[in-house]
């Protein structure tokens, strides 16, 4: 029998922990007219990843690879709001820098998993 880890076990879920408490550093000092939009979105994201990392973890499979599917166009979609922050100076370029190491990072783990799963 396979022993289960909880999703707060894993290291992904941890990393992506980190990039949203990152991410809420930066919220105060996001120009007003952006916070409620952009930055709104990119926090918004990152919370769906967090969720779809919590659904992922619950099966195994092809389903769990469809579900890492999902869980890296999210990852996708917030690199390019990440970018549209950083090219629009919403964000400085270190932190721009900040949030992208994380973000490969997690993409680099998530692409792990599904080789994983596959095998």
């Amino acid at each position: 029998m396979i022993q289960s880890r909880l999703v707060t076990d894993i290291p992904l879920f941890h990393k992506v922990y980190e990039l949203y408490q990152l991410l809420h550093s930066y919220h105060h000092r996001i120009p007003k007219l952006e916070r409620y939009v952009l930055w709104k979105r990119c926090e918004d994201t990152t919370l769906d990843i967090l969720e779809a990392l919590i659904d992922t973890s619950h099966y195994a499979g092809e389903e769990r690879v469809n579900r890492l599917r999902h869980l890296s166009n999210k990852l996708d979609l917030l690199k390019t709001l990440i970018r549209l922050a950083q090219d629009t100076r919403c964000i400085t370029p270190s932190q721009y820098l900040a949030l992208q190491t994380i973000i490969q990072e997690i993409g680099k783990m998530v692409g792990g998993w599904m080789k994983q799963v596959r095998t």
